[in-house]
């Protein structure tokens, strides 16, 4: 997988591309008809956010997902800018001071430490709605109703219900709202709640979107909502590996956070080995999940097995 001319990695550098092309179009200084303006210092903070960083696995999962019904490219890309969005807007979020308190993020200075607490706050806000801007034009897609769901989706995926909601689970496993450590029992089944919410909500919405893109059946969607949570679940345990195992220059952000702050992981659930072992049936999962798709779902296998042998 670190072969630089793979398909996968071909793909993967395509998607993350087309992506900074368009999100560059999307958050250029110069105001929409019917917006008012774009304050510089917070369009400079968006774009700090969201631009020149990141793998952009979560668009590409949309894409891919998207390329199973041939739907134009294009209408992914919109729907896959929007969930980078939501995906930036939370990381800029994670990384303040009353949050995870990083100072950096893909090597660089956070946005609070980049700008300030303020901005960084108002960048988040600004990626978070811009979002469901992006996704509610027709660009994205002519049917208002394959619109409407998308948007429906991805709201349910980054609120209360899923990523918010999941981040109040991981604060509270920090033992954030109790006196004392001793009351904080979280199993490994509450464990895999908090990570299906916080992290495998958005990464199972991405494919999600390629099917609701395609107005796919019933059964194939709910071949890719399986798929989505196999590789959401397999995220998390190579994000936790990492933070115990990873080298922070290749990481680019400090390590060793999550044990300090006594975070509820799998892998602190389980233990390394295990965790290790439950990494590799996940994607196995993925892969037997596509079997619907045959051949056609080859790229997104390797997307599985990518997630699980990550090391940055």
């Amino acid at each position: 997988m670190n072969d630089k001319s793979s398909p996968f990695l071909s793909r993967l550098d395509a998607v993350a591309a087309d992506i900074e092309v368009l999100l560059d179009k999307l958050l250029a200084a110069a105001p929409l008809d019917d917006e008012l303006s774009r304050p510089a210092r917070l369009i400079e903070a968006m774009r700090y956010a969201s631009l020149n960083g990141g793998k952009r696995f979560r668009p590409f999962l949309v894409v891919e997902s998207a390329a199973l019904f041939e739907v134009p490219r294009q209408s992914a890309l919109m729907a896959g800018a929007a969930l980078e969005c939501v995906h930036c807007y939370s990381l800029v979020h994670d990384d303040l001071p009353a949050m995870d308190n990083d100072d950096l993020r893909r090597g660089q200075p956070t946005a609070h430490k980049k700008f300030d607490e303020a901005t960084a706050i108002l960048a988040g806000d600004g990626l978070l709605t811009f979002a469901f801007d992006i996704l509610s034009r027709r660009e994205t897609h002519a049917d208002p109703g394959v619109r409407i769901e998308l948007v429906t989706a991805l709201a349910r995926a980054s609120g209360v219900g899923g990523m918010a909601g999941g981040q109040m689970l991981d604060l509270a496993a920090e033992g954030r709202f109790v006196q004392s450590r001793a009351a904080l029992e979280f199993s490994e089944k509450d464990v895999r709640t908090l990570q299906a919410m916080k992290t495998g909500a958005l990464l199972r919405f991405a494919c999600q979107a390629g099917g609701i893109l395609a107005a796919a059946t019933p059964a194939q969607r709910a071949a890719l909502e399986r798929y989505g949570t196999a590789v959401g679940q397999a995220f998390q345990i190579a994000d936790d590996l990492l933070d115990l195992e990873g080298d922070p220059a290749l990481v680019g952000k400090q390590t060793g956070k999550d044990a300090a702050a006594g975070k509820a992981t799998l892998v602190s659930v389980l233990g390394v080995p295990a965790a290790k072992a439950r990494l590799k049936e996940l994607v196995t999962e993925a892969e037997q999940a596509l079997a619907p798709f045959g051949s056609s779902a080859a790229i997104l296998i390797e997307g599985a097995k990518f997630v699980a042998d990550r090391h940055a």
